[in-house]
């Protein structure tokens, strides 16, 4: 059985989730907090190999005890606690095996998209940042697709940040 998958994102209000370099600066303290909550409740986290390296450098994962996988085009050894796979598929099928039956995505543009596009996510969290950029990383990057989303709640997160939560139309 295929597990739920949930895509989780931060973005500026006009969709970008990293500037031009990669840097993801502008993204607020609680959206880490709320970030690592996730990730802890899902009990693990699938991201692309760019984000991989990030959460390595990081220590985004530090005292999670999470299974955690990284997908990347290119075969490659992941250092622990990831498992390196070549595709969303094999990812998931890695994680059911792992008895995940909640599965949480988080990054990047890339893997968003390819998750996206193979229509395996079921739900989308959006945190928007009150940030705007001229040029940066879309939200989706490299695939191209068209998604329905229903509108399944808000929630205000700080004074100026709300989060969206979107059900995928199947």
């Amino acid at each position: 059985m295929t597990p739920k998958t949930t895509l989780y994102l931060a973005i500026t209000v006009n969709g970008m989730i990293a500037k031009q370099n990669g840097h993801v600066d502008h993204v607020s303290k609680q959206s880490f907090a709320g970030y690592r909550r996730m990730i802890k409740r899902a009990g693990n986290v699938v991201v692309g190999r760019r984000t991989y390296e990030d959460m390595l450098e990081g220590g985004d994962l530090k005292g999670l005890h999470v299974e955690a996988c990284v997908v990347s085009r290119k075969r490659f050894t992941a250092k622990e606690p990831f498992h390196a796979v070549t595709s969303p598929h094999r990812a998931l099928a890695w994680l059911a095996k792992q008895g995940q039956t909640n599965v949480l995505v988080t990054g990047g543009a890339h893997i968003a998209a390819s998750f996206m596009k193979a229509g395996l996510v079921d739900e989308l969290y959006v945190d928007v940042e009150p940030t705007a950029l001229g040029s940066g990383v879309n939200l989706f990057e490299g695939k191209d697709f068209e998604v329905k989303l229903k509108l399944l709640g808000t929630k205000k997160l700080s004074r100026d940040e709300v989060q969206l939560r979107y059900k995928v139309v199947k």
